[in-house]
C-alpha cells in the first residue's frame, strides 16, 4: 500500500519555488516583448528602404537612425 507524503516543509520549499520561477518568467517574457516593440519600427524601415534601394548599407543606416530616435523618444 503506498500513502502520499504528508504535506511539510518539501512542499512549502516545491510551491516558494514555483512562484519565484513563474515571477522570473513572467520578468524575461515583458523584457523581450519590450525589446521586441522597441526593433519593430526600425526594421520595417529597414526593410522598406532595403526594397526601395536593394542596399544594406542604406537599410543598416536607416535602422540605426531609427533606432537612435527611438531611443532619444523614450528619454
Amino acid at each position: 500500500m503506498t500513502f502520499l507524503p504528508a504535506p511539510g516543509l518539501g512542499l512549502i520549499f516545491d510551491i516558494v519555488v514555483l512562484l519565484i520561477l513563474l515571477v522570473i518568467g513572467l520578468i524575461i517574457i515583458i523584457v523581450i516583448a519590450k525589446v521586441f516593440l522597441f526593433f519593430i519600427p526600425a526594421a520595417i524601415i529597414a526593410v522598406v528602404v532595403w526594397f526601395l534601394s536593394g542596399s544594406f548599407f542604406w537599410a543598416g543606416v536607416a535602422f540605426l537612425i531609427i533606432a537612435l530616435i527611438s531611443v532619444f523618444k523614450r528619454k
